[in-house]
């Protein structure tokens, strides 16, 4: 059940990573707009990235408990 929830939140991490990969090359190549965008995804990525290292520790908690 939590390996599936830690592999869930990976899927979302890397699904937002994708979804940013286009506004960042066009805001390299100027649009200021895709700045935006990628800037707006990179807050979400980092909450989501929090979240996933807090369910993993998490789980290797409640592992080494019933050890």
């Amino acid at each position: 059940m939590a390996n599936s929830h830690i592999v869930d939140a990976w899927n979302k991490v890397k699904v937002l990573v994708e979804s940013m990969d286009i506004d960042v090359h066009k805001n390299a190549g100027g649009n200021v707009s895709a700045g935006v965008r990628a800037r707006r995804g990179l807050r979400e990525l980092k909450k989501e990235a929090a979240a996933l290292i807090k369910s993993m520790v998490e789980v290797e908690k409640n592992r080494k408990e019933t050890e």
